[in-house]
């Protein structure tokens, strides 16, 4: 698309918030014969229009018929709270780019962008949004709200994370959404981006923090974000190469080709374990290879809201 190309700039987006919106126009144009077609709110009825009330919902094409007042009701006005939490942690820099654009993405690249798109979606829809932005500490948070300006400073700080530079540093993901779990106090529909990169022996104190996020009949999403070619299928050409763990900056040198097999094999159990596991604690599990674009994370955005009532 030429209006990716006018927003890129060497660091970034120029205009993030813009992109955010052609990546959710995209996603609406293919919806025509899906059973989402009409997905935003749509007009159910009018009603008469009571002095005192807000005029922004007037439908002035009837007055200008009718000389009388009325107001639109709508069948998708709820109060649905959403809260989106993102994963800004050293692995989530990987791959490791120059610059970002629309089909060169790293994971938090990626994640950002899908999470700046959902938020168009909800926008649309007048529902509540709230964000919480984290690497060993929870670097941001904002309550769920519904007001323009409130979306803008979201917005805002998701570009700033997609440019943030990566951090050498350890992070207990555990320990950040035990915090994030104790602020949300209403009911909502939660939506988790992270690559789920953590210590064996932390495994099990990240589902406690999970559960944590699940209490007080909220309904939590993993978007479990990885690039597959890499990451899951090991695919490096048979050079010498130097693999270094971006947190603690440990490295070894082989052979890609010696390890690919006991890598995959490796990595398909422990995909296969993390579903199993979110299954038994009742968390919605979505792979999401960050190459496929973003239909994945607005298709799963939309059956969860049919579903959260």
């Amino acid at each position: 698309m030429d209006i990716q190309k006018e927003l890129q700039q060497a660091s970034g987006f120029l205009n993030f918030d813009l992109l955010a919106k052609s990546i959710v126009e995209g996603f609406i144009s293919g919806l025509h014969k899906s059973p989402f077609h009409g997905f935003s709110a749509e007009f159910a009825e009018h009603k008469i229009y009571n002095n005192g009330e807000s005029t922004r919902h007037i439908d002035w094409k009837l007055f200008a018929k009718t000389d009388k007042l009325y107001t639109k009701r709508y069948d998708e006005e709820t109060n649905l709270r959403c809260h989106l939490i993102v994963d800004n942690s050293s692995s989530m820099h990987y791959p490791k780019l120059k610059n970002h654009s629309i089909n060169s993405l790293n994971k938090v690249g990626f994640s950002t962008l899908a999470a700046a798109a959902m938020m168009q979606l909800l926008k649309k829809q007048r529902d509540a949004v709230g964000l919480s932005i984290y690497s060993e500490t929870l670097d941001y948070y904002a309550p769920e709200k519904g007001s323009e300006r409130h979306h803008q400073m979201l917005m805002d700080n998701l570009n700033t994370t997609l440019n943030s530079a990566q951090k050498a540093v350890g992070t207990k993901t555990y320990e950040v959404l035990h915090q994030i779990a104790e602020k949300l106090h209403r009911r909502s529909l939660i939506f988790l981006f992270t690559d789920m990169l953590q210590p064996d022996q932390e495994a099990e104190q990240l589902f406690e923090a999970l559960r944590h996020l699940n209490h007080n009949k909220h309904e939590l999403v993993l978007f479990h974000v990885y690039d597959k070619a890499t990451e899951y299928n090991f695919k490096f050409d048979n050079t010498p190469r130097r693999f270094v763990d971006v947190e603690t900056g440990g490295a070894v040198d082989l052979y890609p080709e010696s390890l690919q097999a006991n890598y995959e094999t490796a990595t398909a159990r422990y995909f296969k374990d993390l579903r199993m596991k979110c299954g038994q604690y009742k968390i919605n599990y979505v792979g999401v290879d960050i190459q496929d674009g973003f239909d994945k994370i607005l298709t799963t955005y939309m059956v969860e809201r049919q579903k959260f009532r």
